[in-house]
């Protein structure tokens, strides 16, 4: 299902220490209207490289859903919400989304 109107759907990833934090994010960009929901996907294990050591810790995922024009302010506000120093904010666009999604997403308004 290719929709070029789904432009108007993005999408962002970031781990968390814990589901307080990404609690507390979310509802922050909730709030901000920066995003229109969020997902939190607690007991995740990550494995990574950090400082050049490789490392194992328990987080908690949180997948994002807003607007493509929102997404770059999102993404850095995210960044600074978070509680981490260089917290791993990623954000894309998507390519395909129904009708229903896109007016949802495209009824988010940017609060100052």
């Amino acid at each position: 299902m290719s929709n070029p109107a789904s432009k108007g759907a993005a999408l962002i990833w970031c781990p968390f220490p814990d589901e307080d934090a990404a609690l507390a994010a979310i509802h922050a960009l909730l709030d901000e209207g920066l995003i229109a929901c969020g997902n939190v996907l607690p007991g995740m294990t990550s494995v990574f490289v950090w400082n050049g050591e490789k490392d194992t810790a328990r987080e908690t995922g949180a997948l994002l859903k807003t607007h493509a024009d929102l997404l770059d302010r999102a993404v850095l506000r995210l960044a600074d919400l978070h509680p981490y120093d260089e917290p791993a904010v990623l954000g894309w666009h998507c390519d395909t989304a129904p009708p229903g999604t896109l007016a949802w997403l495209a009824g988010i308004a940017p609060k100052s």
